[in-house]
């Protein structure tokens, strides 16, 4: 309580007046200090925990998904427009215990055990041990787990957020021990690590087929979208790609089912028979692997993906209200920056700029192929004819500059930090005509944006670093 003695002196008075003001400013930042970060409390745990990831996406790349959806699409964007708009917010940093940029296993490890680990490592600590993941505890709890991807399904982060390698290069180890921990469902690319060399796509060194182990642990086996859509088995095993799935815009429907299909079907399987709650991870790929390739069109056409299954997550929220959903990326790649530019290298004047605006945008949706498929097409001696071919029919209203295309036919980069080839290159084509440009063909250390709603959500929000990620869902799986 606060008392205020007033005075026949105007000046004390004013002096008495401000006091309170500042107690009471005071006051209120504390009360709403104590609403959110590492302090807040948890009236009840979440019985689900379903974690969205856009790997590669930070707040640059949601706000071209957001714009893109509404120009293109005439859709609201659910990521920006309803849960970052409704639900908690807050930023994460990003950086490995070994270097300023991170690489998505010691992004997602720190997102997965509230450990900081070196680049490369998956749930293993600089000492060499392996500390606990997200979906180990969530196991240990009697919950159900899931790992869904449009990436090979021993990648980075579906890896770190549930088991350990000192690499995230040995992928045949890793599909070993996805084998021992038994996820509910597993679904993605990466069939080549399951089967054994000479079979059909097969890599493995030892001559297992890991597919008949886990049909011999009683997973339904699914290999296309018809598959996927007729499940009904409570264990599920999705393999849809020998490597990683492909991209919105080369993807073949029958055979790849999109990231709202995988994320369906695993919410269907965890339906059935989960009386403990489950935590499921659904992390779309592409949306690095577009900016590793500098490629906007392709990264616009993989947002919209994810925010569709968003949408999807959202949907069970509403159903299932125990439920926590959490949109995030793991860090920021490909330096995304629109932006004005000038036509050409004629005049610095400003009547030779353009501002980036929807006449740019339709440009990017009239692009039929990504940019990785024109490298695969071109193979490893790219020719001028084929190039040419392959702009004027999936490239249409674009020019490529000469001193672009002879980059791409002597197989040449402009830059240190751009060393995806021909992709980069042809970003650059992209980006002169509509103000797409790209800063790296890397990561860079931009804080990511983190969205929840549901039970716990307000431990998300502010500035915090991404090993408070982790320790936030292993607290909220204990029921701490």
């Amino acid at each position: 309580m606060i008392y205020l003695r007033f005075t026949r002196k105007p000046l004390a008075l004013w002096r008495q007046l401000l006091v309170v003001a500042l107690t009471g400013i005071a006051l209120l930042l504390t009360g709403c200090a104590s609403t959110g970060g590492p302090a807040a409390s948890v009236t009840q745990p979440p019985k689900n925990i379903i974690i969205m990831l856009a790997d590669g996406a930070a707040p640059t790349q949601w706000d071209f998904g957001r714009y893109s959806s509404k120009v293109l699409r005439q859709q609201p964007f659910i990521t920006t427009d309803v849960v970052f708009r409704q639900g908690t917010v807050g930023l994460l940093v990003t950086s490995p215990s070994d270097a300023y940029v991170v690489d998505s296993a010691a992004a997602g490890s720190a997102m997965a055990t509230g450990f900081k680990v070196n680049n490369t490592a998956v749930s293993v600590t600089p000492d060499g041990k392996s500390v606990r993941t997200v979906m180990e505890a969530a196991k240990a709890k009697g919950k159900r787990t899931g790992l869904v991807t449009t990436a090979t399904v021993y990648d980075a982060t579906p890896a770190a957020f549930s088991i350990h390698a000192i690499s995230r290069r040995d992928s045949q180890g890793l599909v070993d021990q996805y084998l021992a921990f038994e996820p509910d469902v597993l679904m993605g690319g990466g069939a080549e690590y399951f089967l054994p060399e000479g079979t059909p796509g097969g890599k493995r060194k030892d001559g297992k087929n890991v597919v008949a182990a886990f049909r011999a642990k009683g997973y339904e086996v699914v290999r296309n979208t018809a598959e996927l859509n007729a499940a009904t088995g409570a264990k599920l095993l999705g393999l849809f790609a020998d490597e990683d799935m492909d991209f919105e815009i080369d993807r073949d429907p029958a055979k790849e089912p999109t990231t709202a299909e995988m994320a369906t079907a695993a919410l269907k399987t965890f339906s059935q028979n989960s009386p403990n709650g489950f935590v499921l991870l659904v992390e779309n790929e592409n949306v690095d692997t577009a900016g590793h390739a500098n490629d906007a069109a392709s990264l616009m056409r993989a947002l919209w993906a994810f925010d569709d299954a968003v949408k999807v997550a959202l949907d069970f929220q509403r159903r299932s209200p125990d439920t926590l959903v959490i949109v995030t990326g793991d860090h920021e790649t490909g330096g995304f920056s629109p932006t004005y530019a000038l036509k050409d290298l004629s005049t610095l004047s400003s009547k030779n700029r353009f501002y980036t605006g929807d006449e740019h945008l339709r440009m990017l949706e009239r692009i039929t192929m990504s940019l990785n498929m024109v490298k695969e097409k071109l193979g490893k001696k790219p020719s001028g004819e084929v190039l040419d071919d392959l702009l004027a029919q999936h490239f249409p209203g674009f020019r490529l500059d000469p001193d672009l295309r002879e980059l791409i036919l002597k197989q040449q980069t402009r830059e240190r930090n751009f060393s995806y080839l021909p992709q980069n290159v042809l970003g650059r084509m992209v980006a002169r005509q509509t103000g797409y440009y790209w800063g790296t063909s890397g990561h860079t250390p931009e804080p990511v944006l983190v969205g929840a709603i549901g039970p716990g959500a307000e431990l998300f929000r502010g500035y915090q670093d991404n090993t408070d990620f982790g320790k936030h869902l292993l607290r909220l799986i204990d029921g701490k």
